[in-house]
């Protein structure tokens, strides 16, 4: 049998083509953190999501609070989580989650200095970190949750960074038990692939690349990234705006969802303040690593003909 068709056997096979699998797998896992300058562990999962439920479900912590501004996956794997504020306390068997980039408007979270602030109380640290890792350095905390197709890797796959694997229960099964479900090996391999050509932009010479060729064009808010950011039209809705992009080739995203034929306001949003009329005009616009400052031109020019 050829080589190629060998590493798509399971890596928990005993056999020749299942160890060649494992070695394989093994290779991805360092690599992937070595490219993100980890050093604690790593499990592989589909996704982020899935990262998010077993570090928020399996987490060796008897209270969780999450920040308002958490992904969706965040509520769904701990809906009966506290919503932190400043009067919370949080110390010894509190889990506190706080997303690293918000995935709607590009804020940057204090996570590092958060995680030092509790550092001593007994309190663990989850960070999201799907809309960061391979941009920017990652966030010191004791789990961090990673997706491969954020930086140029394959959709499906992703990662749950934990420093210590006492951290978690295990449940049995996979990834050290930790994870049930045969590992997917071509994504870990295609996350470590994307993460060795430099990711979205990993190492500090490629996001000063980046920062050059997009600097004239940009959005710079204090604490908030320049490839990820929400844009409010004066008066058009942001269905209207999906559409009418759509249709001139720009693929964005709006902060608000639709359910049950009701335009419902993104929570986010409402968390950040933003009025309901303004949620409604609000889009999410993302650049990715082949974004060329032409494209950014056409976009300029294309917002400012919409009316």
């Amino acid at each position: 049998m050829d080589d190629g068709f060998r590493l798509w056997a399971n890596p928990s096979s005993p056999h020749a083509e299942g160890r060649k699998a494992r070695a394989a797998l093994e290779d991805a896992r360092e690599r992937v953190k070595a490219a993100l300058g980890w050093s604690g562990e790593l499990i592989f999962t589909s996704g982020a999501s899935e990262a998010l439920w077993i570090a928020l479900n399996r987490a060796k912590a008897s209270r969780r609070i999450v920040s308002a501004i958490e992904h969706d996956a965040v509520f769904r794997a701990a809906p009966d989580a506290e919503v932190f504020a400043d009067d919370v306390p949080i110390g010894a068997g509190t889990l506190l989650a706080v997303q690293h980039v918000n995935s709607e408007t590009g804020t940057i979270n204090p996570v590092s200095a958060m995680a030092q602030t509790v550092q001593g109380s007994g309190a663990l640290v989850l960070s999201d970190c799907a809309q960061s890792a391979g941009k920017l350095a990652l966030p010191e905390a004791d789990m961090l949750v990673i997706s491969a197709h954020k930086f140029g890797g394959p959709i499906g796959v992703g990662a749950l960074l934990v420093r210590d694997f006492n951290l978690l229960e295990p449940v049995g099964g996979h990834e050290r038990g930790y994870r049930q479900g045969t590992e997917n090996l071509p994504g870990a391999m295609g996350m470590a692939a994307a993460l060795d050509a430099g990711g979205w932009a990993t190492s500090p010479e490629q996001r000063a690349a980046f920062a050059e060729r997009t600097a004239a064009h940009r959005l710079t808010i204090g604490e908030q990234v320049d490839y990820l950011f929400a844009l409010t039209h004066p008066t058009i809705s942001a269905q209207a705006l999906l559409i009418r992009l759509d249709a001139m080739g720009f693929a964005v995203s709006a902060g608000s969802a639709c359910s049950s034929g009701t335009l419902k306001k993104s929570r986010v949003l409402d968390a950040f303040g933003v009025p309901d009329d303004v949620a409604a005009r609000t889009i999410r616009v993302s650049l990715g690593w082949n974004t060329t400052p032409e494209e950014l031109e056409r976009f300029a020019d294309v917002w400012a003909s919409l009316k």
